[in-house]
């Protein structure tokens, strides 16, 4: 019983940490990664796709991704989606490539992201303390039924905060990095 709200708990932390993990690699720094354009979609003959299953997307210097499309007939639409995109990003196409220079942040810019990333970072913590507070609730649920004792519930009490804490720390690692990735020139 007290194993499998454990686990559960657990796991979706490790999820929500993912999930933020996820969030964070869209946020844009000054450096390109093929990662900032995964969510762009493209019209692939009619059929909504993700960039990366229409192009092969890598990075060609530290401050261009260059995209070569699998199909040449699909460079005019993978350009247009990248320019309509929320990324602010102006691709340029040499025949069949197209490559995307990473213009340099402001400072102002820089500042806002970091809010950005700070208001992320919160909302991954939150979702780590309602999965405790779940999992607490569980435990007082399995007392109030008397399918555990109050020592075994004190005990899972200590287990779910150490959980809880390794998760937190591990968004603030995340943060830490993500920050010093975006303040850095």
């Amino acid at each position: 019983m007290i194993d499998d709200i454990m686990q559960s708990a657990t796991a979706r932390m490790a999820k929500s940490v993912e999930s933020l993990k996820h969030e964070l690699a869209k946020i844009r720094t000054g450096r390109a990664h093929p990662s900032l354009l995964e969510h762009i979609t493209v019209n692939y003959y009619g059929q909504e796709s993700s960039l990366p299953k229409v192009a092969n997307v890598n990075v060609e210097d530290s401050r261009t991704l260059m995209i070569t499309p699998w199909d040449k007939g699909m460079v005019p639409a993978i350009e247009k989606a990248i320019m309509t995109s929320d990324l602010g990003l102006n691709p340029v196409t040499s025949g069949t490539v197209i490559r995307v220079p990473m213009p340099a942040l402001t400072e102002d810019r820089r500042r806002d992201l970091v809010k950005v990333v700070r208001h992320e970072g919160e909302n991954g913590r939150v979702a780590v303390r309602n999965i405790r507070r779940d999992a607490l609730s569980e435990l007082k649920e399995a007392l109030k039924e008397k399918l555990i004792s109050e020592d075994e519930e004190r005990r899972a009490q200590e287990q779910i905060q150490k959980v809880t804490d390794k998760h937190v720390k591990d968004i603030d690692k995340l943060l830490d990095e993500k920050e010093a990735d975006l303040l850095a020139v």
